[in-house]
């Protein structure tokens, strides 16, 4: 039954990117406040939360269109709207007098830390933590967290478990909440308060769970692999509960973030790529290899992938950011992408198709644990589907010019030989490093022109087959989210320990 409800999410997320979800849900969060303030669930005038939301929105979008204009940066609608709809939820509605500046400063402050607050054209900070942050310092106007309350806890669990699915972040939001939790036991414990209230304080009547959806997930701010991910969750969940200080400076979910922050900078710096557009290389019938020129050597592990951040003209309702895998090898100069194209696709792969050596283009957050282990006596299995293939162009290529001799087999299924790409870089392989490459072709009447075809789909019996040392080896997996779904119960069937499977990050064909 779990599966299954799973299943539903992850399609239907799938089909949104992650910015878009979030956004949405916000706007959900404030609806959902709006009501409740209208049936007297919440203390706060329903009026002033609307009127709130529309000042914060409307200054944080303008004061980013000045700052991006005025520093010559790419930018996104998406990102300053977020910001906008975060500080709603966080500072009292109360759009009047002195309270109506302070809801500018907290959006001009937060838009300009992104460009003001950087190292490497990358800000440290959660603009919207920081923002309060500042603010308490300064105007000593402090957030609230409204929306940490009983009432909005139900719809900000709804949505905070789409979140976290569409990201692949379970596991940091889950040591954050357990990390929380903890913290509040032990410092309960040393003040001699009950520990039940503590614990009912910190899920009915705290930011916990907005701050551990929302804001400790944010890509840019947070580390980029999973075991600094989960560190970092969990000292932002010991330094949450309110008895935590320094002196006369007690702990808030504000200075918790922002202090997380800066070890998230220190234990994986960012970095920011503008890129040249060098050619665009026909690799299927349906996929394009995009080759760029980097602004400076980017340093990253084969597999890992970056946010692309493409500006342009009449931008759909996907936005102008997507995530790709790099498909290029960290031995190579160039950095390349492969992307594949569908009718009626997206405003953004329209605009990527277009573009030309002056296109301006940025990647950023290079990010991910589907790497090659150091262990170079593990045996490996890559299994694909698609243009689900890119990570692994990445690896094989990076294994062939360091004269990385592995025990690795590709199992690559496509509808037709058409469709597969990179064959250059695997049939190199196979004579200078072993790779074993076997294509599965799903076309029902396909013309065969090489002997290492399959015809028909990965089966159990299939992998038996091609792998018999299955149970030996390391499978990784890259592909839609069903794809990667089946192949996981395939191997299940076959024993395969979950240990022994890696999957790839894939935010959909968006």
């Amino acid at each position: 039954m779990w599966y299954k409800m799973f299943k539903f999410i992850d399609s239907l997320v799938d089909k949104i990117t992650m910015y878009k979800l979030i956004m949405y849900y916000l706007v959900a969060l404030i609806l959902v406040a709006i009501g409740l303030s209208i049936f007297k669930d919440l203390q706060y005038n329903p009026y002033y939360i609307a009127i709130s939301a529309l000042v914060l929105v409307t200054a944080s979008w303008t004061i980013n269109k000045i700052f991006a204009n005025f520093f010559s940066a790419p930018t996104n609608s998406e990102s300053s709207i977020i910001t906008g709809l975060i500080l709603t939820l966080i500072i009292a509605p109360n759009p009047t007098g002195y309270s109506f500046m302070f809801l500018l400063a907290a959006a001009g402050l937060a838009i300009a830390s992104k460009y003001l607050l950087t190292i490497r054209n990358k800000h440290l900070f959660n603009p919207a933590a920081i923002a309060v942050v500042l603010t308490a310092l300064g105007a000593r106007q402090s957030a609230t967290w409204w929306v940490g309350t009983a009432a909005m806890l139900p719809f900000v669990l709804i949505g905070g478990v789409l979140i976290v699915r569409k990201i692949r972040r379970t596991k940091m939001v889950l040591a954050f909440f357990i990390s929380s939790a903890l913290a509040t036991i032990a410092y309960s414990l040393i003040s001699r308060v009950s520990v039940m209230t503590s614990l009912h304080n910190l899920v009915f009547s705290s930011a916990m769970f907005f701050l551990g959806f929302v804001m400790l997930t944010e890509p840019i701010t947070s580390p980029t692999t999973s075991k600094k991910q989960t560190w970092y969750a969990v000292l932002v969940g010991l330094l949450l509960p309110p008895q935590v200080h320094l002196f006369s400076f007690y702990s808030s979910p504000e200075i918790t973030l922002v202090i997380g922050n800066l070890f998230a900078y220190i234990v994986s710096p960012k970095t920011k790529l503008f890129l040249a557009l060098k050619e665009k290389v026909r690799i299927a019938a349906t996929s394009v290899d995009f080759v760029f020129i980097p602004s400076h050597k980017l340093v990253y592990q084969a597999g890992q992938y970056m946010e692309w951040t493409l500006p342009h003209q009449k931008t759909d309702l996907r936005g102008n950011r997507r995530y790709f895998t790099l498909a290029s090898s960290p031995t190579e100069d160039d950095i390349r992408i492969g992307v594949k194209f569908f009718e009626n696709g997206s405003s953004f792969k329209e605009a990527l198709l277009d573009a030309n050596y002056e296109t301006p283009i940025v990647a950023s957050q290079i990010s991910g644990d589907f790497v090659l282990p150091k262990d170079k006596s593990l045996k490996l299995v890559f299994i694909a589907g698609g243009i689900g293939i890119t990570p692994f162009r990445s690896m094989i290529k990076y294994l062939v010019d360091k004269k990385d001799i592995r025990t690795v087999t590709l199992l690559y299924s496509v509808r037709n030989e058409k469709e597969i790409s990179y064959r250059d870089i695997f049939e190199s392989a196979r004579s200078t490093i072993g790779l074993k490459t076997v294509y599965a072709i799903t076309d029902n009447n396909p013309v065969v022109t090489k002997s290492n075809i399959h015809l028909g789909k990965i089966t159990p019996k299939f992998i038996r087959t091609e792998v018999p040392d299955f149970s030996d080896r390391i499978f990784y997996i890259s592909g839609t989210n069903s794809m990667v779904h089946s192949v996981q119960e395939m191997l299940a069937q076959l024993g395969v320990p979950k240990h022994q499977i890696k999957t790839d990050y894939f935010p959909g064909y968006a």
